[in-house]
């Protein structure tokens, strides 16, 4: 029943689309771009619900309050605290390679306000994982949530970041002020 009411609200009611040719194995990661507005956490979560996919994703600790933090736990939030340089992506690789299924999904911009240099954790964490990057683009122009390329880590981290963010080039962000892919 709710996988049928986000199905309806987001591609009935909302008209966005979805063009995804990508398999989904057991274990992957989710790089989601433009991240610029609260709204894409919300169609996010309405298209994970609506194609009854299981996520889990990163969230700075400090929306982690009541009565917010037990709802994003239920939905797969794990909260990360920005301000400390932690092995975060040693322990997510680790729980990767020792765990039958692994879903997270990442914004690789970090925030919600314009950067030209996105973080890499999500990229260290595939690499160390050995997890193909599934590349989902949100493009608020066209209502289109658009997931048509993988990437397998290679290790040269410039030639994967360049060919990552020269896929997201073209999507339009809900605030597109706010979105780079920086010099690539």
């Amino acid at each position: 029943m709710w996988q049928g009411f986000c199905n309806w609200l987001l591609f009935k009611r909302l008209k966005w689309t979805a063009v995804v040719d990508q398999p989904h194995t057991e274990k992957y990661i989710i790089c989601l771009a433009p991240h610029t507005s609260n709204w894409d956490f919300f169609i996010g979560q309405l298209y994970n619900r609506a194609k009854g996919m299981d996520s889990n994703f990163l969230m700075k600790k400090e929306w982690f309050f009541w009565p917010l933090g037990p709802i994003f736990r239920k939905l797969g939030g794990i909260p990360v605290e920005r301000k400390k340089h932690t092995s975060m992506t040693d322990a997510m690789a680790e729980t990767a390679r020792h765990t039958e299924r692994f879903r997270l999904c990442i914004t690789p911009e970090g925030t919600r306000s314009r950067v030209d240099e996105w973080k890499k954790g999500f990229y260290f964490i595939a690499l160390k994982a050995n997890l193909p990057i599934l590349l989902y683009g949100l493009d608020y122009e066209r209502k289109l949530i658009q997931c048509t390329k993988t990437i397998i880590p290679s290790g040269n981290l410039e030639e994967d970041m360049r060919e990552i963010k020269l896929y997201f080039k073209d999507f339009k962000a809900k605030k597109p002020e706010n979105f780079s892919i920086g010099n690539v």
